[in-house]
């Protein structure tokens, strides 16, 4: 059996244990075409001995933006590697300035697109990227080339020992791939992650994963040029599952009914959306339907695992799941076991309503820089504290500093930042990588993370006010889509709200107010305003006097990843946010 060292052995390994006739699933015009493992590792070896062909050589670095999680991508992903090459995912939605950065300090060579959108950015900076010879498209477009070119190149086989050459020489320290991180502030730093940081994550990872291998689905929709997907992608080539690419995120919940996953992963805006329409759902049901409907969500946001209520909850639970989460279960596809969170705080609210509806949302946390899991809850071995996020998994250190910051040894730390020694040796001290985020680990060895330690502030008065603990909290109120709490070096915390425009309406409806023609107009009707006043006041009582939000403004337009305002992940651009609002500052500090 291939003993698994490099990213590329994944899909041999599959191939010896499982041989899959639907490793890889992607939809294409309403049709959904399954690739087995050997087609996936035949294809692979073929995108290598064309890259070969085109004079690709060890070290050169590929670029890979993708609009959608498909099987291209991987296929791509792993002729890459087998020839010694890196490849540089590049999140597709970043700015045009941005492409051009990334290629042109990761001295790309080629680079494969998924869509006209991505080929038009592209060519619009390629004559300022030198090291750029060409661009080739998983889509048909018209004037670029076709990524099946390079299948075409590598159909003879004649070449297929000089891979194999390659690939035996390929270690497991060796670089695999850059990942440029969307940073909250400044230019993105390419983070270098070797085989070995991702390959001992999978198999570690692996371990919290309670999963039938060789016969299970999962769905597949966060991106995977972002560290957290990727890795899993490969988690689940090691399980032998199955994994179906969404078409989209709009797409989601149709796609769910159709491939009726076992597992998928998720980011705590989309639970949060989900569990939102879910209860909208609810709030339309009337009389006894509705008061059952409602008693469920109740016992559930009671939900402790391992029976910890006691026999009379766990039989009311049994009621409630029979008769009210059986029918949230169909509506995610009906066979959904497992939903792995990250990359952001999950409100505790949450992982209880899901793991008392029998879907089990375990959180994990982990960083670009850690490939990226450091812990993560599970369900078996009494592995699961709501409010935490988990367990560190094998061979995982983790130790807190003095000031409470959270460092981490294992074989997952990255190499370092790619061309920037500077940066990479304030994170890497003595052994340990700086997170740059606060916690601490209780008795049974659960990791908490309190806050971002570059996101806390002080007041004038000078006590420290953490943002992220305030605005989940806030944020469980319907009325609020996203919050910043602001207030560094002022008197008081204050916050700026974007409301959730769709839940504000229909509240208007319901009580008879007039909003008038625009958002703007509405935000100004002091109605509105003492209404987010009473839900403000009820969540500030969960904080100390220093901590409350005195002061806040509403603000009429969507916070979203292509205005600015958010980071790929979903993550606030604090900056951003700040300035684009000073207004409204100068309006709440004077």
């Amino acid at each position: 059996m291939t003993k698994i060292t490099r990213l590329f052995d994944f899909p041999h390994y599959q191939l010896e244990k499982f041989n899959l006739d639907k490793s890889l699933i992607t939809k294409y015009n309403g049709e959904w075409i399954a690739t087995s493992t050997k087609e996936y590792v035949e294809k692979a070896n073929q995108i290598s001995r064309g890259l070969l062909r085109l004079g690709v050589k060890p070290n050169d670095k590929i670029a890979i933006i993708s609009s959608n999680n498909r099987t291209e991508w991987n296929i791509t992903d792993i002729g890459v590697l087998q020839i010694g090459a890196q490849d540089v995912p590049i999140y597709p939605t970043i700015s045009q300035e941005d492409y051009e950065y990334v290629l042109n300090h990761s001295e790309s060579t080629y680079c494969f697109v998924s869509d006209e959108e991505v080929f038009q950015k592209v060519k619009n900076i390629k004559a300022n990227v030198p090291s750029l010879k060409e661009v080739y498209s998983y889509n048909d477009i018209s004037g670029c080339k076709s990524w099946n070119e390079v299948l075409e190149l590598g159909k003879d086989d004649s070449n297929q020992s000089e891979v194999e050459e390659i690939m035996a020489s390929v270690k497991e320290d060796d670089l695999a791939t850059l990942i440029y991180t969307s940073g909250t502030t400044g230019r993105p730093k390419g983070v270098m992650l070797s085989h070995k940081n991702v390959v001992s994550n999978a198999i570690n990872s692996s371990t919290r994963f309670p999963i039938v291998d060789g016969e299970t689905k999962a769905l597949s929709f966060l991106p995977v040029c972002h560290i957290y997907e990727r890795m899993l992608m490969y988690l689940y080539q090691y399980r032998g599952v199955g994994i179906y690419f969404a078409e989209s995120l709009e797409t989601i919940s149709d796609n769910l009914k159709e491939v009726k996953p076992e597992v998928m992963t998720a980011v705590p805006r989309l639970l949060e959306k989900v569990y939102d329409k879910i209860i909208a759902k609810g709030a339309d049901l009337t009389g006894i339907k509705k008061k059952l409907f409602f008693w469920a969500v109740d016992l559930g946001l009671k939900y402790e695992p391992y029976g910890a209520n006691g026999w009379w909850y766990e039989k009311k639970l049994g009621l409630a799941r029979k008769l009210i989460f059986s029918k949230w279960q169909e509506a995610l596809g009906g066979n959904l076991k497992l939903i792995a969170s990250g990359s952001a705080a999950l409100q505790p609210r949450l992982a209880r309503i899901f793991n008392a509806a029998g879907m089990g949302v375990m959180e994990g946390y982990g960083l670009t820089e850690t490939s990226p899991v450091i812990s993560v809850n599970e369900t078996g071995n009494r592995g699961m504290k709501i409010g935490t996020v988990g367990r560190m998994i094998p061979e995982t250190e983790v130790k807190i500093a003095e000031d409470g910051e959270i460092l981490v040894k294992g074989p997952q730390v990255m190499l370092g930042y790619y061309k920037d020694e500077e940066k990479t040796k304030e994170v890497l001290k003595n052994g340990y990588f700086h997170t740059g985020d606060i916690g601490e680990v209780d008795n049974d060895g659960f990791l908490r993370i309190t806050d971002r330690k570059k996101e806390m502030f002080k007041t004038s008065g000078g006590k420290y006010v953490a943002p992220q603990l305030i605005e989940n909290a806030m944020k469980q109120s319907r009325f609020i889509e996203q919050i910043m709490v602001i207030g560094e070096g002022e008197k008081m915390p204050a916050a700026f709200i974007q409301p959730n425009f769709e839940f504000l309406k229909e509240w208007a409806e319901r009580k008879g107010i007039q909003i008038g023609n625009s958002m703007q107009e509405a935000l100004k009707n002091q109605t509105i305003i003492d209404r987010y006043q009473e839900e403000i006041d009820e969540h500030n009582k969960k904080f100390g006097k220093w901590e409350r939000v005195k002061r806040f403004e509403l603000t009429s337009d969507e916070w979203s990843i292509d205005a600015g305002h958010l980071t790929p992940t979903m993550k606030l651009k604090r900056k951003v946010i700040k300035e684009k609002y000073k207004d409204l500052y100068s309006k709440i500090y004077g």
